[in-house]
């Protein structure tokens, strides 16, 4: 049996719907009415929760490889869980989603620690994994959907800045490989578009697919960070500005070859991706 955490968020999601395999599924959820129009023959949906030991040992019973997403960076208490339930449960492998950073000396930030923890904490417990290791997300850009909508601008810091975002449809399938087939364990897959792009360059992608003019406002780093700190407690805050000011070194540039190698065809492209995503940027 295979265990799917995460599948209300982005890439969790895309997974259970993207997993087609002779074994069963599990679908984890702390409201589990919210994902049952992913469950189809042969897919199961519990209710547990990452703060609740019990529920977890439960949902891991039986499970031969589970997917795990947390994403809370100001606590430890939901990997140290969901590890000990797996070990418990007799979990042979487990697929986590990271981070790029990860890897990277420089970024010393409050996420990046918390995914090197928790990466470090299931090469320690003895099951077998492997690490997915994204750079930001395409779809991270839906947050300007209700600005382009309404006003038709988008307001970025580090607008110039060039970053290779990936496509979580990409994660998506590097994840269905790595959850399926056992050549994958104590492998760690670094995870890019094809090539890197700056905000700016975005915002013109996604004006040439809505065929309408953008506008791309500069924020300062004060008025960012304030953006930030509306959305986030003030640590994760702090974390998410030292990996944008990251950026604007050039620190996320890097383009890998990942995706293409292991799903022998190219990483999917920003205009790709926001040409399938167009209804979200357009008027109600």
């Amino acid at each position: 049996m295979i265990l799917l955490t995460g599948v209300t968020g982005t890439v969790g999601r895309l997974v259970a719907e993207r997993l087609r395999t002779e074994e069963p599924v599990r679908l984890l959820s702390r409201d589990p009415r919210r994902v049952a129009a992913l469950a189809c023959p042969g897919t199961e949906v519990v209710g547990g929760d990452f703060t609740d030991p019990a529920s977890l040992r439960a949902a891991l019973s039986g499970v031969g490889a589970a997917f795990l997403v947390t994403s809370d960076p100001l606590t430890h208490a939901h990997d140290q869980h969901f590890v000990a339930a797996a070990r418990a449960a007799g979990v042979r492998r487990v697929v986590k989603l990271s981070a790029l950073a990860v890897a990277e000396p420089d970024a010393t930030d409050l996420i990046t620690r918390w995914q090197r923890d928790t990466e470090d904490l299931i090469r320690a417990s003895g099951v077998e994994w492997t690490f997915l290791r994204p750079r930001a997300f395409m779809s991270n850009t839906l947050g300007w959907s209700r600005s382009v909508r309404e006003e038709g601008v988008v307001r970025v810091f580090n607008g110039s800045a060039p970053h290779a975002t990936v496509d979580p449809r990409d994660i998506a399938d590097v994840a269905v490989l790595s959850l399926t087939r056992t050549d994958h364990a104590g492998r760690v897959h670094p995870l890019t578009g094809p090539a890197a792009i700056s905000a700016v360059d975005q915002v013109g992608v996604l004006a040439d697919a809505l065929e309408r003019p953008l506008e791309c406002v500069e924020l300062t780093q004060r008025q960012a960070y304030e953006k930030l700190l509306a959305r986030h407690p003030s640590a994760v805050a702090d974390a998410l500005m030292e990996g944008a000011l990251r950026q604007r070194s050039g620190a996320k540039s890097r383009v890998e070859l990942t995706v293409e190698t292991l799903l022998g065809r190219a990483a999917g492209t920003y205009r790709s991706w926001a040409r399938d995503h167009v209804r979200a940027f357009l008027p109600a």
